[in-house]
C-alpha cells in the first residue's frame, strides 16, 4: 500500500522493502550458519587423528585398540619410556632424533647459503645468461621427487654414501634449492639496486655486499625459506628409508616404521614417538610464522 505526502509525493509501498529485509538477513543467518558448520566439521577432520594420537599414546599396552572415547585409565608412561629408550626398539631414539635433527640443520643451511649466492649471482651481479640457471634449477620439479628415488639410489652407492647422511642432505638440497632461488629472486627485486652501486663505488667487494647488505635486508625470505627447508627435511620418509639402513644412522621417522615389523606392534610407544618428534616443527613454525607468512607474500606478489 503506497502513501501519499501532504504535498502529493506518492512514497513507495513499505512491505515489500520489509520483506527485502527479511530475505537479506536470513541469507545472511544462512550464511553464516553454512561457515560455522563447514569450519566445526573442518575442525573436527583435522583434530581427529591428532586427538587419536594422543588417546592411543595414553592408553596402557593392552588397551590401545578400546572402543572408548578417552582412555578409562590414561598413562603418560609410554612418554617416559620414549625418552629413556626402555623399549628394545627405542635402545638408539636420542641418537636417531640427533640424526633427524643434523640432516635437517644441515639441509637448511645448504639451501640458504647455494639458493642466497646463486640468486646474488644471477640479479644483483648481473652474469651473463644466469636466467638459464634459474629456469633449469626449476626445470627440476617437472619430474616428481618419488621417481628420482631409485636413479638417487644408485648414484649414491656408487659415490660409497649409501648409509650415511649425507646422501639423504645432497638429496634433499637438491629439491629445495630450486624453490629457494625462485622466491629469493622475487623477494631481491624489492631492494633497491642502487646499494649495491653505493657500495662499489665505496670500495666494497662482491663479498661484502652479499654479506654486509644483501643477506641482512634478506632476512624475511632467509627466515621463510629456512622454515621450509627444515621442515620437508624433519617430514622427509622416501630417501631417508631408501638410503639409511642401520639403526645408529636412520632417522626418526624412518625408525617408527620400524615398530610394525613385529607380532605385537607397540603402538602406544609409536604415538608417544610421533609426538615428541612433532614438538620441533610444530615450535619452528608459530616460532617465525610471521616472518615466513611476509617473506612468502613479498617474494611471491613482486616482479
Amino acid at each position: 500500500m503506497s502513501v501519499t505526502t501532504a504535498d502529493g509525493m506518492v512514497l513507495a509501498p513499505a512491505r515489500p522493502f520489509a520483506r527485502m529485509r527479511r530475505a537479506a538477513m536470513v541469507r545472511r543467518y544462512l550464511a553464516t550458519t553454512a561457515r560455522v558448520l563447514f569450519s566445526v566439521v573442518l575442525l573436527i577432520w583435522t583434530i581427529t587423528p591428532i586427538y587419536n594420537m594422543v588417546m592411543v599414546s595414553l592408553e596402557p599396552a593392552g588397551d590401545v585398540f578400546s572402543e572408548h572415547i578417552w582412555p578409562l585409565k590414561p598413562t603418560a608412561v609410554s612418554f617416559w619410556i620414549v625418552l629413556t629408550q626402555g623399549y628394545w626398539y627405542l635402545e638408539f631414539f636420542w641418537h636417531q632424533f640427533g640424526n633427524s635433527l643434523y640432516i635437517a640443520l644441515m639441509v637448511t643451511l645448504l639451501t640458504l647459503a647455494i639458493g642466497s649466492m646463486t640468486s646474488f649471482s644471477v640479479g644483483r651481479m648481473r652474469i651473463r645468461n644466469g636466467w638459464l640457471v634459474t629456469n633449469a634449477a626449476l626445470l627440476t620439479y617437472v619430474i616428481p621427487a618419488s621417481f628420482l628415488a631409485i636413479p638417487f639410489y644408485l648414484i649414491m652407492n656408487s659415490y660409497g654414501l649409501h648409509d650415511n647422511p649425507w646422501s639423504v642432505i645432497a638429496a634433499l638440497v637438491t629439491f629445495a634449492t630450486p624453490y629457494a632461488i625462485f622466491i629469493f629472486q622475487e623477494y631481491a627485486r624489492s631492494i633497491p639496486i642502487e646499494l649495491d652501486e653505493s657500495a662499489r663505488i665505496d670500495g666494497a667487494s662482491p663479498l661484502q655486499i652479499y654479506f654486509k647488505i644483501y643477506l641482512p635486508l634478506m632476512a624475511p625470505a632467509l627466515v621463510a625459506v629456512g622454515t621450509y627447508a627444515l621442515l620437508l627435511a624433519w617430514n622427509e620418509y622416501l630417501y631417508q628409508f631408501l638410503l639409511l639402513s642401520s639403526k645408529k644412522s636412520m632417522t626418526v621417522p624412518v625408525a617408527l616404521a620400524q615398530f610394525t615389523n613385529s607380532d605385537q606392534a607397540p603402538w602406544n610407544y609409536m604415538m608417544a614417538t610421533a609426538i615428541i618428534y612433532a614438538l620441533p616443527p610444530i615450535a619452528t613454525y608459530y616460532a617465525f610464522r610471521g616472518r615466513m607468512s611476509s617473506g612468502l607474500t613479498i617474494g611471491g606478489v613482486k616482479g
